[in-house]
C-alpha cells in the first residue's frame, strides 16, 4: 500500500514544509535509526542512542504521539500459538487452519474465544458475522465452538466458497469423529447459515436481525461481530447495534479507515463532532490503516524494498507533467519494483496508469530525485508516527457515540499487532459487565 505522504513527496515539496532543525534531524538518519529513535521500536536488546540534538517541537510531537494513542499491545507479547511453528497455530486443530493463513487463524481464534466468551456472559443465543468473505470465523465459532451463527457477505462468490469450505471441514470433522471422539468438540454443531445480503451503511438490514431458530421466551438476544469489516460496514454494525432492541452485545473490528463516508461515517459522536479541527481528510485516514509494527521491521532491515516510496513519488512528477489533472492514481504492483533502474519503474507505472510508457523522461531530475530516496522514507516514517492517533481518534469516537447513548464500551487489544495491524476490539453491551470487559481478552488456558 503506497501512502500519499510519499506519492506527493516531489510534486509538493514536502521536504520543505517542515522546519529546518527538523530537516536536519532526519536528514542524518539511517532507516534503522528512524525505526529505532522516531518511530520508537528498536531491533531486541539494541540501547538506544541519540547521536546529536534533536529540536524540542520533534520530541514533543513524537511523545504526545505515543502518549495519546491507545496501547495496541495486548498481554502477551509473542503469540504463544505460533512459538512451535510460525506458520501453523498450535491452538487450532489442523482442521481449523487448513486454507487459513498465519494471521488469519491468530485472528480467528482470539475474536471467537472472545466473542464465545461475551455470549455466555450476555446470555445471546446467536452470533452474526457481518462481512464474513469466506467464513474463516464464522466457521470455527459454529463447528469450533458450538455457536449459532450467520454469516452475511455481499460477495456471491465469497459465500459459495464458504459453503464448500464448510461441506469440506463438516466430512473431515466426522471422519475424526469416527476416528478419534474424544477430540471434536462435544455436542451438537451446526455449519453457519449463510446469506448473501449487503449491509447498508445507515438503513437497518432486517435479514441480519431474523433468528434462525424461533426465539426461546424472551426473545432472540443476538451479538454481533466483524472481524476487519471495511469501512461503512463497522459503523452499520454500531447502529444496528444501538437500534435494535434484540442485538444485546458487540464485538467489532474496523479497517479501511479511508473508505468511511464523509459526513456519515465519521465523525459519529456529539463530543469528537464538537471539536475544533476534527475533521479528518482521506490522506490521515488512509494512513491510519499502514502497520506500523511492520514497517519498523523493513526500517530495521533496511532492505532495497525502501526504494520503491522515492520511485513512486518520482513516478506522480512525470504523471503530473504529462497529464495535470491526473493525481495519485492507483499503480497496480509493479513486480520486484525495487530491483529496476529508476527509470524503468516509471516507465512500467506509465503504462500501468493508462499513459504512453515511452514519454520523454528527465534523466537528470529522476537521478535528482533518487539522490533523496532517504528523504522520502524519512518523511513517510514521520507520517507514520501519527497513524496510531488517527487510529485512535477513529475508535475513541466509535467508543463514545455508545457510551453517549447509555451503552458500555471498551477497546480491547486483542491481537498481536505484528501479525495483525488493527488489532483493537470494540465491546460493548447494553448491560454493565464489570471487571468481566477486561477478562475478555485474555489467553484462554
Amino acid at each position: 500500500m503506497r501512502c500519499q505522504q510519499d506519492q506527493e513527496f516531489f510534486t509538493d515539496n514536502l521536504w520543505g514544509t517542515l522546519p529546518g532543525s527538523w530537516q536536519e534531524a532526519l536528514d542524518r538518519l539511517s532507516p534503522p535509526q528512524l525505526a529505532t529513535l522516531l518511530l520508537g521500536m528498536p531491533a531486541e536488546g539494541e540501547v538506544v542512542r541519540y547521536r546529536s540534538v534533536w529540536p524540542l517541537t520533534l520530541l514533543a510531537l513524537k511523545a504526545t504521539a505515543c502518549a495519546l494513542a491507545f496501547t495496541r499491545t495486548p498481554g502477551f507479547q509473542t503469540p504463544s500459538e505460533f512459538l512451535e511453528n510460525p506458520s501453523q497455530s498450535s491452538r487450532l486443530t489442523p482442521l481449523f487452519r487448513k486454507h487459513v493463513r498465519p494471521k488469519k487463524q491468530h485472528e480467528i481464534r482470539r475474536l471467537g474465544e472472545l466473542v464465545k466468551k461475551l455470549s455466555d456472559l450476555t446470555g445471546c443465543t446467536q452470533v452474526v458475522d457481518v462481512g464474513s468473505g469466506q467464513g474463516h470465523l464464522s466457521r470455527f465459532m459454529s463447528l469450533g465452538l458450538g455457536l449459532s451463527v450467520k454469516s452475511i457477505e455481499g460477495d456471491q462468490r465469497l459465500v459459495e466458497r464458504a459453503r464448500r469450505l464448510d461441506q469440506e471441514l463438516m466430512q473431515a470433522l466426522e471422519k475424526q469423529q469416527r476416528r478419534a471422539p474424544q477430540m471434536v468438540h462435544a455436542g451438537p454443531c451446526h455449519p453457519p447459515h449463510h446469506v448473501v445480503r449487503w449491509v447498508a451503511p445507515t438503513a437497518l438490514c432486517e435479514e441480519l436481525l431474523l433468528p434462525l431458530e424461533p426465539p426461546p421466551p424472551g426473545g432472540a438476544r443476538l451479538l454481533l461481530t466483524g472481524l476487519h469489516a471495511c469501512g461503512d460496514l463497522s459503523v452499520a454494525l454500531l447502529r444496528h447495534f444501538c437500534h435494535c432492541p434484540h442485538v444485546a452485545a458487540l464485538a467489532s473490528v474496523g479497517c479501511c479507515y479511508m473508505k468511511l463516508s464523509d459526513p456519515g461515517g465519521y465523525p459519529l459522536s456529539h463530543w469528537v463532532a464538537g471539536l475544533p479541527g476534527c475533521e479528518l481528510p482521506y490522506r490521515l485516514r488512509e494512513g491510519a490503516c499502514h502497520a506500523l509494527e511492520e514497517y519498523a521491521e523493513r526500517l530495521q532491515k533496511a532492505g532495497p524494498g525502501l526504494r520503491t516510496h522515492c520511485y513512486r513519488a518520482a513516478l506522480e512528477t512525470v504523471i503530473r507533467g504529462a497529464q495535470p489533472e491526473l493525481r495519485r492514481p492507483g499503480v497496480q504492483g509493479i513486480p520486484r519494483a525495487h530491483e529496476l533502474k529508476i527509470e524503468e519503474y516509471v516507465q512500467w507505472g506509465l503504462r500501468r496508469v493508462g499513459l504512453d510508457p515511452q514519454l520523454p523522461l528527465n534523466m537528470a531530475a529522476l537521478q535528482a530525485h533518487q539522490a533523496q530516496e532517504h528523504r522520502v522514507v524519512a518523511f513517510f516514517s514521520l507520517a507514520l508516527l501519527l497513524a496510531p492517533l488517527v487510529e485512535t481518534l477513529i475508535l475513541l469516537d466509535r467508543l463514545l457515540y455508545l457510551q453517549e447513548q447509555g451503552f458500555h464500551a471498551e477497546l480491547l487489544p486483542l491481537f498481536s499487532p505484528e501479525l495483525s495491524p488493527r488489532n483493537l476490539v470494540l465491546v460493548a453491551t447494553k448491560t454493565p459487565l464489570g471487571q468481566a470487559f477486561s477478562a475478555l481478552e485474555a489467553e484462554d488456558s
